[in-house]
């Protein structure tokens, strides 16, 4: 929740996510997530970082 555009439901989202399959191989898997899609990527890109 600490990036904006990202509300208490996409965060729940995200870690239901991981918990289910993982972490994230690319920035772009993040639109796997469901609420997720590409002009939210879009917005929330810049912020995104994988290790």
């Amino acid at each position: 929740m600490t990036i904006p555009g990202v509300g208490p439901s996409k965060a729940a989202a995200i870690v239901q996510y991981r918990t289910d399959h993982g972490d994230f191989k690319s920035p772009e898997s993040l639109m796997e997530v469901s609420g997720i899609g590409q002009k939210t990527f879009e917005k929330l890109e810049s912020q995104i970082t994988v290790n």
